[in-house]
């Protein structure tokens, strides 16, 4: 159906964000990376950045690309991961709403056509970036455990993905 590979197909599929390297971003012309938190650096329930986090962060800083996190989290616990690290973040974003993919690509001073939304849900992270127009990566989550607020959202994911695997349009899962 036309309407869901629309709204809810990834522009790429990635086991993990460390698979996002800066030559496949320079490949793609992307300047910027928008990431979600929870789940797609870390779990929802892990507070730091581990040091393959931090490795990711410092090679696409040092590869002059930038990063933001663009998470429905609360402030809080997105403030306390970003904020030591110098990494800009908006929090309570509310994905997929469109107006703080807007405000993201302005704190990243890019285009649509130069960034890329890095996430583990379609119903938040992949349908935001469609819906803004901006290319997206879908990444397997970090945890299988999600947050309850994420429940629902993973039992329509499962049927999303069916509909993808049956037309072969996913190619991550062994």
């Amino acid at each position: 159906m036309k309407i869901i590979e629309d709204k809810f197909l990834p522009s790429h599929f990635v086991k993990r964000y460390e698979d996002i390297t800066p030559e496949f971003l320079r490949a793609h012309n992307i300047k910027a990376v928008m990431t979600d938190l929870d789940n797609t650096l870390v779990a929802f329930d892990a507070a730091d950045a581990d040091d393959n986090v931090l490795k990711w962060i410092k090679t696409l800083n040092e590869s002059n690309i930038k990063l933001l996190i663009l998470s429905n989290g609360n402030k809080k616990r997105v403030s306390a991961f970003a904020e030591p690290h110098g990494i800009e973040y908006i929090a309570e974003a509310k994905k997929p709403m469109l107006g703080n993919f807007h405000q993201g690509l302005k704190l990243l001073g890019t285009k649509k056509k130069n960034t890329i939304m890095v996430g583990d849900q379609l119903m938040t992270d992949v349908l935001g970036a469609n819906r803004a127009n901006i290319n997206s990566i879908l990444v397997v989550p970090v945890k299988e455990k999600d947050g309850w607020a994420t429940y629902l959202n993973r039992r329509i994911e499962r049927v999303i993905m069916k509909y993808f695997r049956s037309k072969n349009m996913i190619n991550w899962e062994d």
